[in-house]
């Protein structure tokens, strides 16, 4: 379980309670994230088939990564979410797109439940938005999700993404986006604080 010192970034919804961010252990989170990246749900985290070991593996490369960032996202103090933040100009989008600075690739997934609250994907995103803003040299917010991946499209453009056009990765063709502090704040009204 987290302590109050853990904790990087926190948010308050005002339907669904609390929401906070913290650092990855990818040795005491890979049982809990095995759970998430390869339940059916996740299908578009490309990690059906990873075993236990494998999803170690995968955190602690981006745990030890200069230019990659892991966090499980808490909702009322349990884990709930994993979020994710990458330079783009160094990872994922290399030579896809000219990478400005104050630019952040980022994903997330949030986590499978047997008892979904409406409007929870959304205040997660905003929750992984605000974060991102958090950090005054963010400039803007850069997604690539699959093309074929409707929902998140959705939930990307309620908070100001703007979609630029596909892409090709070598995993899949992807949608670029971008959106910038101001797009997300017009679009949620959400300001990006620290704790």
């Amino acid at each position: 379980m987290s302590t109050t010192s853990d904790i990087l970034y926190t948010r308050s919804d005002a339907v669904l309670g609390s929401f906070a961010i913290r650092p990855l252990d990818p040795f005491a989170d890979a049982e809990l994230l095995h759970g998430w990246v390869t339940h059916p749900k996740a299908s578009f985290w490309m990690m059906q088939d990873a075993s236990l070991p494998d999803v170690e593996r995968e955190y602690m490369r981006i745990a030890a990564h200069e230019h990659h960032q892991a966090y499980i996202g808490l909702h009322e103090g349990r884990p709930a979410f994993l979020m994710e933040t990458y330079d783009p100009s160094e990872l994922e989008l290399v030579g896809l797109y000219d990478a400005l600075p104050g630019d952040v690739g980022m994903h997330f997934l949030v986590a499978p439940s047997d008892r979904p609250l409406h409007g929870f994907t959304r205040a997660v995103i905003t929750t992984v938005m605000a974060a991102v803003f958090a950090d005054p040299k963010t400039e803007r917010v850069v997604v690539e999700p699959d093309v074929e991946n409707k929902a998140v499209h959705a939930l990307n453009e309620a908070v100001g993404f703007v979609a630029e056009r596909p892409v090709q990765k070598p995993e899949k063709t992807a949608l670029l986006s971008f959106c910038t502090r101001a797009q997300f704040e017009a679009a949620t009204g959400v300001t990006g604080a620290s704790i």
